[in-house]
């Protein structure tokens, strides 16, 4: 097994999803996620699409993100909101609970450590 990882979407099968119904504040999003790496000790790594919606969001997990295409908000409960576009970088750490709203069908690469 190599120690090199390439994010190459056509070498996974896509994950289809959508948020659980007592987090959907409005819309319909449609997420599709390919993912990477699974490896031991928590650590996932991989792309998440999501067409628009807006919904409730809680971390248990750190996150860094990078936003390849769209736009999308994120708000902090009592927080101001962070307006996210193509280039953009975030790390959410656990406690975090607030919100995602896609305004524009947004893609991102994204590494999480449970």
């Amino acid at each position: 097994m190599s120690n090199v990882l390439k994010f190459d979407p056509s070498t996974v099968l896509p994950e289809e999803g959508e948020p659980a119904a007592d987090r959907l504040i409005s819309g319909s999003p449609r997420f599709t996620t390919w993912n990477f790496e699974e490896a031991p000790g928590g650590v996932y790594a991989g792309i998440w699409q999501s067409t628009p919606g807006k919904w409730r969001i809680s971390y248990d997990e750190w996150e860094y993100f990078h936003m390849l295409e769209g736009h999308s908000i994120v708000t902090e409960d009592g927080g101001e909101p962070i307006h996210l576009r193509a280039g953009d970088r975030l790390v959410l750490r656990p406690g975090f609970k607030g919100t995602w709203e896609v305004v524009e069908t947004t893609r991102k690469d994204y590494v999480i450590r449970l």
